[in-house]
């Protein structure tokens, strides 16, 4: 089973982007799950929310977790909680930060040994969307590090997931997937 655990703080779209990559994999055939868990439930509050992927049905349905990827997407959240708790040996850790990854680490040492990815998930959603919300840049540094997806069919998937929304704005998640996907490092 692949678990995932979201860093974020309330209206970032960490639930958005779970539930967005729940709803991709879903159309492979696979069982997977989206949910999340709030402290306060205002917008800036710090939260989790949480993915689970497996070729037959789920029927853990337990917030805990031993993460093989941990998606931080607000980098502040590396400094106020412990984004390594129950952490395997070999999870990987995929952290929006403007840092080198030399920097963030010996910034926050916990991460000392850990399979640190990093991109700058904010960045590229002010310069794509228009807004500082880094769900979708952070799907497409997934899907590089994964190897889950081909990324064009990722991004397919995604167009139909947003829809709803503008043309424009569907636009401008495609261009952070594929910005995230080209420069995490």
């Amino acid at each position: 089973m692949l678990e995932i655990r979201w860093h974020s703080r309330a209206g970032q779209g960490a639930v958005t982007g779970a539930k967005g990559l729940a709803d991709v994999i879903s159309t492979t055939g696979k069982d997977v799950q989206a949910f999340a868990f709030y402290g306060s439930a205002k917008r800036g509050a710090a939260m989790t929310a949480y993915n689970r992927v497996d070729d037959k049905p789920i029927m853990n349905h337990e917030k805990y977790m031993e993460p093989d990827y941990v998606f931080v997407i607000d980098p502040a959240i590396v400094y106020t909680a412990d984004v390594t708790v129950n952490a395997k040996e070999n999870t990987i850790f995929i952290i929006t930060t403007h840092m080198s990854k030399e920097e963030l680490i010996a910034s926050q040492p916990k991460l000392e040994g850990k399979m640190v990815y990093i991109v700058d998930c904010i960045k590229i959603a002010q310069e794509t969307i228009g807004r500082a919300i880094p769900n979708t840049p952070m799907l497409g540094a997934f899907m590089k590090i994964s190897g889950m997806y081909d990324i064009e069919f990722f991004k397919e998937s995604m167009k139909r997931i947003l829809a709803k929304l503008p043309q424009k704005i569907v636009d401008a998640n495609m261009l952070a997937i594929q910005r995230a996907y080209d420069e995490v490092k």
